[in-house]
């Protein structure tokens, strides 16, 4: 049993308004203010309905899972809400930063300590991340861009470095 079994993870479709609000998302400016408020917005959300779900997959019905790291540098708790890719009986993540200039904080925690715990519908796990490279990042790059179009969009705009990409496997 893998972590996707583990949580009963799934992705649904989106709806034609949440194609919209994907479209919006993956531009630029859409990227820019999203990037500013949208976790925030989450975090409040998930809270307030006990952890069944979030603003962003109301919104945009991509699959949002939140990912509790260790700060790198303060050893802190710090939880993430982010896009969950299939990738086999495990998740994956793509630190794609909206396309931004630099990585994602929630990566370089990873980096440091790939223990983290991930919390979905009101289920957490404890999990392991691996970063992917070659063939497994790009498997798991296509099945992200096939439930969210806007990464390949992220993936220009952040030409100028390496958007890592990590499998989350469950704890042992």
């Amino acid at each position: 049993m893998g972590l996707a079994s583990e949580l009963n993870y799934r992705t649904d479709k989106a709806n034609p308004a949440q194609k919209l609000v994907q479209a919006v998302a993956s531009t630029q400016p859409g990227a820019w203010a999203l990037s500013k408020c949208l976790h925030l917005v989450d975090k409040g959300s998930w809270t307030a309905v006990k952890g069944r779900g979030s603003a962003t997959e109301v919104l945009t019905g991509l699959p949002v899972i939140m990912v509790t790291t260790t700060g790198a540098r303060t050893g802190k708790q710090r939880t993430m809400p982010l896009v969950g890719v299939p990738a086999g009986e495990d998740l994956g993540l793509i630190a794609g930063n909206w396309g931004g200039e630099n990585a994602p904080g929630w990566s370089h925690n990873l980096d440091a300590n790939p223990r983290a715990t991930v919390s979905w519908k009101g289920t957490t796990v404890d999990v392991v991340a691996r970063r992917t490279e070659g063939a497994e990042a790009d498997e798991i790059m296509e099945s992200a861009s096939a439930i969210y179009p806007g990464y390949s969009q992220y993936q220009r705009r952040a030409d100028h470095r390496e958007i890592k990409v990590y499998r989350l496997e469950l704890a042992g």
